[in-house]
């Protein structure tokens, strides 16, 4: 029998050899000032929802080079239909973070995920549209009718909202048809269901595809009592072990932030051409126009006098209003108001 052996000199010179690979690449980071153990990790894994209020800061932070000014390169980009789908694969492990509407408080209000950054208010986004050829014309005629939408999420909040406005209730006085958005949306459209409550860009189908449809109201009508926020999320281990990570993620935000606030047509317009080459401009224009956005200072007051986690709570007291939980953690514990500040250096 032959036995192979191996020098102590050989094992040490290959050992050397890694080590001085691994020192170069930090020490390279280092002097780019970048954080070197952003730069080392594993890229990041994000998940998304489609629509320009979720992702219009991200995609431009990836168009402008902001995220690799930061050290987090290659980052991986997910899409999702809908917010529940995005944290179940957040909290299977195949995320580190996603950036999705109203569904940010729910999971995270149940333990599953910590909240960290703020995109807007979704403001006009959700819409509730009806046939009139199918005897629906006003809220008055939802009574007894199936709505379809999905189940905790954004349009969800904004229906339960707009039906109790109108003295109806969502669990006694109408059936909520609970599908995936695209599925919710092709059932009206073959009107096998009178009424659908959605977010943009999913009207633009409604549009094309059924002239005669009409848009009853939009959460516009409901601002800001029932103000809706979106923003990041990330897995609870991820949150325990990189916050690094997610302060460059955040300053990358920031950045791009403030660019889409302050030169939206320009902004509105790279995203159009880089991301939503599918949506005429015009239309991706008026998603723009259907969020509330703020520059990151003034999303930085409103962190830090409360504002942002009284809007987190109501939509987690919507959650709790339709028996979707009990006993929630609340935004003070699931929302980190302090990453996004320290990041930039607010004071």
């Amino acid at each position: 029998m032959t036995t192979t052996t191996h020098k102590p000199s050989q094992k040490l010179s290959h050992k050397r050899r890694h080590f001085l690979q691994t020192s170069g690449t930090l020490a390279a980071a280092t002097a780019l000032g970048m954080p070197a153990l952003v730069r080392a990790q594993a890229p990041l894994r994000v998940g998304y929802v489609n629509t320009l209020a979720v992702n219009a800061q991200m995609w431009l932070a990836e168009s402008l080079g902001h995220f690799k000014r930061e050290g987090l390169n290659g980052v991986q980009y997910t899409m999702f239909n809908t917010g529940p789908e995005l944290f179940q694969a957040l909290v299977g492990g195949s995320l580190d973070v996603l950036t999705t509407g109203a569904v940010l408080s729910n999971f995270p209000a149940r333990g599953q995920g910590k909240a960290f950054l703020i995109n807007s208010v979704e403001y006009a986004t959700a819409q509730l549209w009806v046939h009139p050829d199918m005897g629906v014309n006003s809220f008055a005629d939802l009574k007894g009718k199936q709505i379809a939408t999905t189940v905790g999420t954004t349009a969800h909040v904004f229906l339960h909202r707009a039906l109790a406005a109108n003295g109806i209730n969502s669990l006694k006085d109408v059936q909520v048809v609970n599908q995936r958005m695209p599925d919710a949306v092709t059932a009206f459209i073959s009107k096998a269901v009178p009424a659908v409550a959605l977010w943009v860009p999913f009207n633009l189908q409604i549009r094309a595809r059924s002239p005669g449809a009409k848009m009853v109201v939009d959460a516009s009508a409901y601002y800001p009592q029932a103000a809706i926020v979106g923003g990041w999320a990330a897995r609870n281990d991820f949150y325990a072990n990189r916050k690094d990570t997610l302060m460059a993620l955040s300053r990358a935000w920031a950045t791009a932030n403030d660019y889409l606030v302050s030169k939206p047509d320009e902004a509105v317009e790279l995203v159009q051409r880089e991301r939503y080459q599918n949506v005429p401009l015009v239309d991706l224009k008026e998603q723009y126009k259907a969020s509330k956005l703020f520059t990151t200072q003034e999303w930085v007051k409103m962190y830090k006098d409360g504002t942002v986690t009284k809007w987190l709570d109501q939509v987690t007291d919507f959650n709790v209003e339709i028996g979707a939980m009990k006993d929630p953690i609340r935004a003070g514990t699931y929302f980190d108001a302090t990453i996004m500040p320290q990041a930039i250096g607010a004071k």
